[in-house]
């Protein structure tokens, strides 16, 4: 029967993604990104956050997969993640200046609503590959870390660091060249390469 078949490949895929295949993983990507996305977009409404919000879930789904106990969990885990961070930006003290109480605690409702029925994976963090991230930065030569820092945490634009430090828009891209090159072959361990290049682009 056809229904049997799929359960079959749903369940070969779901083994496969937790033995840590990038394959299977890469599946479950291409099957919930763009709507996990779109989730996110309707709280954090800014395209650029929301489609960071979508990859730290990911990120988050792959460290933790191990506690992902079936197929469908996987959804749940994501969205539940997603939701935490949807949550944690908009406690952010930026955005609490821009959204009264009510509305904050509006969108909290309507968020946990969206995961009634998600298993609690809130708790779920990404501290070990963060420190792992912090650990690789420190590692940079001064000034590549230096311009590291201001241009993915303080996000400033290559002309601005250029002025900033004294330096030529091209020294800034090489610096920026080698930070990610670096950044990518160390965390090659962590993460499928497909996904380290999308967060690191």
């Amino acid at each position: 029967m056809p229904l049997q078949n799929k359960d079959v490949t749903d369940a070969l895929l779901f083994s496969q993604f937790k033995k840590g295949n990038e394959r299977a993983f890469t599946h479950y990507f291409e099957l919930y990104y763009a709507a996990l996305v779109g989730f996110s977009k309707q709280f954090v409404y800014d395209e650029d956050q929301a489609r960071g919000v979508a990859q730290e879930a990911f990120v988050n789904l792959w460290v933790n997969r191990n506690l992902v106990d079936k197929p469908a969990g996987i959804k749940s885990f994501l969205y539940t993640s997603a939701k935490s961070k949807c949550l944690n930006l908009l406690k952010h003290e930026k955005v609490v200046r821009k959204y009264h109480d009510k509305t904050l605690a509006d969108k909290e409702r309507n968020l946990n609503l969206e995961v009634l029925h998600a298993l609690d994976f809130d708790s779920f963090g990404l501290l070990e590959l963060e420190e792992t991230i912090a650990h690789l930065i420190t590692e940079l030569p001064e000034q590549t870390q230096l311009i590291f820092k201001m241009k993915r945490i303080e996000h400033k634009k290559n002309l601005e660091i250029a002025e900033e430090l004294s330096i030529s828009v091209k020294t800034v891209e090489a610096h920026m060249t080698r930070a990610l090159a670096y950044l990518r072959a160390s965390l090659i361990d962590y993460l499928p390469a497909f996904l380290i290049a999308l967060i690191l682009k």
